[in-house]
């Protein structure tokens, strides 16, 4: 199907820079397609799709600016990943589309978070010279920002009971405090205390994350027995 549409796109107009009408056009072949044989798999094509015309489309009005509407790649998404995921919660409303939600929330909170952890490396900046020119430290805000959201999500995981949430927070807090590890103590520090403390909190997580699965093992077990 894209190569079919890339072909097709070469066809009617050779001369065109604009790659984002290729994208849009595969977003319903890919929809329907997805709909009508309750393909997860495609539908989820169909998602990338539309993301990749979100980018190329931004990127065309903003005349292959770096901001569109003052929001550089990584904020797009952000926003980007948060109306899908609150677009997913439209199919879970309906029977006939319900089958979708997984999908469409899954890949959702997908664009946010990896939105999310770019923004926090590079805050708001359209490019990488303008990245280079400033200290790691004046990103606290974005850096901050990021590790708040992933600590909600992980908690709003817990309350509500939403594994995918809850797993999404949490492994997205641990990268973000990783990140943040790397970027402030990587010139600062001797290697070997880096690497030190590096192996340690791994093996602190690891600890802690074995406690958590057997805990939950156990109890999946427990479920089993009464439900014989």
């Amino acid at each position: 199907i894209a190569n079919g549409l890339a072909y097709f796109g070469k066809t009617i107009d050779k001369n065109s820079d604009n790659y984002a009408l290729l994208f849009l056009a595969a977003v319903p072949v890919y929809g329907i397609l997805g709909y009508r044989f309750k393909s997860k798999l495609i539908w989820a094509f169909a998602l990338f799709s539309l993301g990749a015309w979100f980018g190329t489309e931004t990127s065309f009005i903003s005349k292959r600016n770096f901001y569109f509407l003052g929001m550089n790649y990584p904020l797009r998404f952000v926003c980007f990943g948060i109306t899908l995921t609150l677009f997913s919660i439209l199919f879970k409303r309906f029977k006939r589309s319900d089958f979708l939600f997984q999908t469409t929330y899954f890949i959702g909170l997908l664009y946010f978070f990896i939105a999310l952890w770019l923004l926090s490396i590079f805050g708001n900046f359209g490019s990488i010279d303008q990245w280079y020119q400033i200290s790691q430290y004046s990103l606290y805000f974005w850096a901050g920002l990021s590790i708040i959201l992933c600590g909600l999500a992980l908690l709003l995981g817990f309350k509500f009971k939403d594994e995918m949430l809850r797993e999404y927070g949490a492994t997205f807090l641990i990268i973000n405090l990783y990140s943040r590890f790397f970027e402030y103590f990587w010139g600062a520090w001797h290697k070997a205390i880096f690497f030190s403390v590096l192996a340690i909190s791994f093996w602190l997580i690891g600890r802690k994350a074995e406690r958590i699965w057997n805990l939950e093992f156990l109890k999946g077990e427990e479920r089993d027995k009464i439900k014989e």
